[in-house]
């Protein structure tokens, strides 16, 4: 018997023999048609375990179909499914499929977790003890996360990990829940991967949604590029992938009373992320995370060097200018931020993790002069003080604070042991009072941002004890520029009118998009209760 097998009978022995009807052999043919075959054997071969029913034919649904046809078609496929949609049983099949009537073939199952590798591999194990010995190849290994089977080929589950598959000649990659694979292991895992897959190798991608910014969404945002440069339409994005995605109003048994029975139990956040596959963050974010996905960027309308604008300066129009100083050495960026006031809409921004304290002075010196020559009404600048802002309070000295148009604003609240010292500093309470201001004005469309590296960094810009950073891997230093500006701002509505209304308006609708209390007076600088770290409540 083979190895792993325990006796059972339910396992077809390697090179056993068995006679063939005439029935029998039309449908072993049936089965052997690369462009029909895997829906024939799926749908006449494959039984599954339901909850309540037991063992049962598989019966795809219309988007089942779809599914199927998707995996075998292309070469490369990513398909974004929700929540209980039974792809996990379709890739089942199909994987039993392909490794029986497509020998010599090694087929990765790589899942996020080992539980899930498991029930995949169970599924498969099922399948294959359903189906009768005239169809099923005979196996010589038959173990719990892999099976070897006598045409050559085997089926091999495993957990994503940066060096799984490494080293394998694979057939076919399956990616299972691959959006929810920690985003530095998936990475890693890709690029590696990717030589296979270039080599011949086919691959199928299958998750719910996650964030926007891991690799499954890179992967799927690219595969619906599908127009090339003179506005055809293409079968494939511009990866080679070909898209699917199913959502619940697609499985026959949920209707509008389901969704909203599921709505009521789990939150519109998640049932927008997890039942109609939208791209909303799931850690707690300081910004409402559907907020967050309700959010877009614009594309760039010029650069001065490396400063991105995203609108001329406007004559008579207000303007503040901060600069979060970095080393300059590779690790941390520095970063520049550009508002207008009382318009409260992002301008420009600047950053990088390689430029010296000095040249990142003449950076913002030079946006500054760029906003003099429209003739705006006031500038106002300032520098984060905090350890590298002292040497760049230094350069700032040595150049000339007169020679930098517009006036340099002072914390208005000295930090202890600091008095006198010029520009805005960093401490856990002014962070958090930022942070408390940033997400009002976002929340409540005061503050308009376009971004897209900053609305990535906001979207990984989350709780952590009692206030707030980056999530392991990502920046923040963007955000933390922002953080500077706002708090600008509300020291500026102290003595310019204009600032003040832009500030303290109320803004239509807010109830509506559900992203502030329903007893919410739109004051700026009310505590939040949601979703500050604990620490703070």
């Amino acid at each position: 018997m083979p190895k792993g097998t325990v006796g059972t009978e339910l396992v077809k022995g390697a090179y056993d023999r068995v006679s063939y009807d005439a029935t029998m052999l039309k449908e072993f043919q049936e089965c052997c048609d690369h462009d029909t075959g895997p829906s024939f054997f799926m749908n006449n071969f494959v039984k599954i375990q339901h909850p309540t029913k037991g063992g049962i034919s598989f019966t795809p649904f219309d988007y089942q179909d779809d599914l199927i046809e998707n995996y075998n078609t292309y070469r490369y496929s990513i398909n974004m499914l929700g929540r209980q949609m039974g792809k996990t049983t379709v890739a089942a099949g199909y994987l039993l499929w392909f490794a029986m009537f497509r020998p010599d073939s090694t087929i990765l199952v790589a899942a996020h977790k080992a539980a899930g590798a498991m029930e995949i591999m169970q599924r498969i194990r099922y399948a294959y003890e359903s189906v009768p010995d005239h169809i099923r190849a005979g196996v010589t290994e038959y173990n719990k996360m892999s099976i070897t089977f006598d045409n050559g080929s085997r089926i091999v589950a495993s957990t994503t990990t940066e060096n799984t598959g490494r080293g394998m000649s694979l057939t076919l990659v399956y990616l299972d829940e691959f959006a929810f694979v920690p985003p530095r292991i998936a990475a890693e895992f890709w690029t590696a991967l990717s030589p296979t897959l270039s080599t011949g190798g086919k691959c199928i991608v299958t998750s719910t949604p996650n964030s926007d910014e891991d690799t499954f969404a890179s992967i799927w945002h690219q595969s619906q590029k599908t127009i090339d440069e003179y506005g055809n339409e293409l079968e494939l994005g511009i990866n080679g992938f070909k898209g699917y995605m199913a959502t619940w109003d697609q499985h026959p048994d949920r209707d509008q009373e389901w969704a909203d029975a599921e709505t009521s139990r789990i939150g519109e956040e998640r049932f927008r992320r997890e039942h109609e596959c939208e791209f909303i963050i799931y850690n707690e974010t300081l910004i409402n995370p559907l907020c967050l996905a309700d959010m877009t960027h614009v594309d760039t309308l010029y650069r001065t060097g490396q400063v991105r604008w995203y609108a001329r300066p406007k004559k008579g129009s207000m303007y503040i200018v901060t600069l979060d100083p970095s080393a300059g050495t590779g690790g941390d960026n520095a970063a520049i931020q550009v508002l207008e006031l009382p318009a409260m809409a992002q301008v420009a921004e600047w950053c990088h993790n390689k430029t010296p304290v000095e040249d990142q002075v003449r950076t913002m010196r030079q946006v500054l002069q760029e906003i003099d020559t429209y003739e705006p009404s006031d500038i106002y600048w300032t520098v984060e003080n905090n350890t590298i802002g002292e040497a760049a309070l230094v350069v700032i000295r040595d150049t000339g604070e007169e020679n930098f148009p517009g006036q340099m604003l002072h914390d208005p609240v000295k930090a202890q042991g600091k008095r006198g010292r010029k520009g805005f500093h960093t401490s856990a309470k002014t962070k958090i009072e930022g942070c408390i201001t940033l997400k009002r004005f976002i929340e409540q469309d005061k503050l308009k941002v376009y971004s897209k590296a900053f609305l990535r960094e906001l979207k990984c810009f989350v709780a952590k004890g009692s206030s707030f950073g980056a999530q392991s891997g990502e920046t923040d230093d963007l955000v933390m520029s922002m953080l500077i500006a706002v708090r600008m701002i509300t020291y500026i509505a102290s003595f310019e009118d204009a600032v003040y209304e832009a500030v303290n308006q109320n803004i239509k609708g807010i109830e509506e998009k559900g992203y502030a209390d329903d007893d919410d007076e739109t004051h700026p600088y009310d505590e939040y209760d949601e979703p500050m770290p604990i620490g703070l409540l």
